[in-house]
This record gives structure tokens, sequence and C-alpha cells, in this order.
């Protein structure tokens, strides 16, 4: 059994902090820090200067482009000929940015405000009880998860009267909603999880993580969330009607001196991507735990700050926070 791909990555430099990693297509995409999107075809690079006077903050993608959100109060968007589209000036920063595949739908925060922008481009706006941390787009209807202080709220644009609160205490930083909408779970300031079932609003705490969890990950099956966070990939059971409530989690990928930073589940196995706080990644495959490697750093590395697979599964985009990133061609079979 092959033990290690790290003879079939192309390195890149970024030159930048990457903020995100994105597919068009084949075409590998990395959001930077300093304003940049870069177009990543190995060997015809293409930087583009997005955020003029400004850093990106967040990005996102609805797979025929990606969206950029800077503190220059920018929202723009860059498809994979290099065209760039402005599609909104906020005052202040950009926090947060959700995109949505079928239907091109986009959300985006500032402090309070969220706006909300359907496919036709009508703009509906929410003030929030409190700067938003975390949005994200449910699969199906026009319904937008946004996490903030206190819990979080689900928000319908078109439709008239408050969101709908899911209460719990304390700062939620990003949120994801099942694949089958049955869950919205938020990453905390506290270094937990929490859960909602929303058929009758039961809710649990997913807790033991030593740092905080930035990076979620759903399995293609919706049946596992794979989370950053810990010396491990955490990995969540939402099969069956419970969910993970009452269940423990599986960890994989345990390294003892480094910390899980991003995850990327595989578009059609049960094969998790996962980087860690020191430059390595790993792919995991869940039914029997085995360990491809992808990426070490000998001498130690920065972050792995994004990991994203194209549509097939066939190429890994990745990078770090200290400019270093890659694409990892999968060998043919």
């Amino acid at each position: 059994m092959t033990t290690s791909l790290t003879q079939h990555v192309t390195p890149i430099d970024a030159k930048a902090e990457v903020v995100g990693a994105f597919f068009l297509g084949r075409l590998p995409v990395l959001v930077l820090g300093n304003g940049e999107v870069l177009l990543a075809e190995i060997g015809a690079e293409t930087r583009i200067k997005v955020h003029e006077d400004g850093a990106i903050l967040t990005a996102a993608s609805d797979g025929k482009r990606v969206l950029t959100g800077g503190d220059d109060g920018k929202v723009c968007a860059v498809d994979a000929s290099g065209k760039i589209e402005a599609l909104a000036q906020e005052k202040g920063w950009i926090d947060a940015l959700a995109a949505r595949a079928n239907d091109g739908a986009l959300a985006w925060s500032s402090g309070k405000t969220v706006r909300a922008r359907d496919a036709k481009g009508e703009i509906k706006t929410l003030q929030a009880p409190s700067s938003v941390r975390g949005l994200a787009w449910f699969p199906k209807g026009y319904r937008l998860a946004i996490a903030h202080y206190g819990g979080a709220s689900l928000w319908f644009p078109n439709v008239q009267g408050q969101p709908e609160p899911l209460n719990w205490k304390g700062s939620h930083l990003d949120v994801t909603v099942t694949p089958d909408a049955r869950f919205v779970v938020t990453s905390m300031q506290e270094a937990a999880l929490h859960g909602w079932r929303l058929s009758d609003k039961n809710d649990m705490r997913m807790s033991g993580y030593p740092a905080k969890t930035r990076s979620f990950a759903w399995s293609h099956d919706g049946q596992w969330l794979a989370t950053s966070g810990a010396d491990g990939c955490i990995v969540w059971p939402f099969a069956g009607k419970d969910g993970p409530m009452g269940k423990a989690p599986r960890e994989c990928g345990v390294r003892s001196n480094a910390l899980v930073s991003a995850v990327a589940f595989h578009p059609g196995a049960l094969v998790v991507a996962m980087g860690y706080d020191d430059g390595w990644i790993v792919l995991v495959r869940l039914t029997d735990a085995a360990e491809i490697l992808v990426r070490s750093t000998e001498e130690g590395g920065d972050a792995i700050s994004a990991l994203a697979f194209d549509s097939t599964g066939g190429r890994l985009a990745f990078g770090a926070r200290g400019g270093a990133a890659g694409v990892l061609d999968f060998p043919q079979a």
C-alpha cells in the first residue's frame, strides 16, 4: 500500500498567507491575505490584485467564482479567467462570507450587519444581536445560519419577521449546517462546539478540544463532520436521528507534537485530508484509519491554513500561513 504521496506534490510559493483554497473546475485558486488571488495552474500561475488597498480576511466559492471579503469593506468575485467583479462596499471589515453552489446565493457580514444576495442580485439586510463571526447557507431553501455572541440565528431573508434564535451563552465563531439540514453546529471561543437538532431544539455540547475549531468539513454522505483544533482530526458521527448525541467522536491522524489546523473531506470517499500547525498534511481513510503522507516539514513549518479537493477528488490544493502552498495530483490507478 502507498504510504506517501509527497512525490506527487508540486510546491507553489504563494508569497503571502493563504486565506483560502478552492477549485474552479480543475483550476486551483489560492486566496491570499495580501489582497491577491492566485490562479495557481502549475507552470502558469497568475496573480490578481483584487483588493488594491486592503487585506483579504475571508473567502468562499460557489464553484463558478471565488468570493473575497477584505478589511477595505469590499466583497469581490473572481472567475477562472481572472475577471474581477465588485459586489459590495461596507464601511467596516468583512468578517464572514458564505456562498452556495446550486443557485449562487451569497451572504456577508460586517459587524452586526448581515446581507444576503440572491441569484438575481437582490440584497436583504439583517441587524444581528451582536457582531457576526460565521455564516452558512442551508443546503435547500433560501435560509441562512448566523453565528454570534449568545448562540446562532436562522434567517429567511425573503420572509418578514425576526430570525429564529438558537440560544447558548458564549461567543460563537464559525457555523455549519448538516447536508440534510437537521443540525446546526457552531465553534466557540472557549474551544468547544455546540450543536442544535432543529426538529426539537435539543442542543448538545461537544467539548474536549485543546484549541479553537476553525475548520469544518462534511463527508460526501453527510454522516461525518471533521473538525480541527486537536492533536488529531476529531470526526463526529451524524448518522441516525440523534446525530452525535450520546456518542463519542472518532479521532484520527493523531500526532503528539502538533495540532490539526485545517481539514477537508474527499468528495466521493470517506477520506479526510488534515493539515497541521507544523505544515504537515496527511490523508486518513475512515474505514480502516490507514494514513498516507502528503507533506512533511523536517525542520518545522507554518500552519496549514487552507485545504481543498477538486470536485472529482483528483487534486488537492493547500496553503500555509507563511505563504507555502502546493497542489497534489493523485496518481492514476
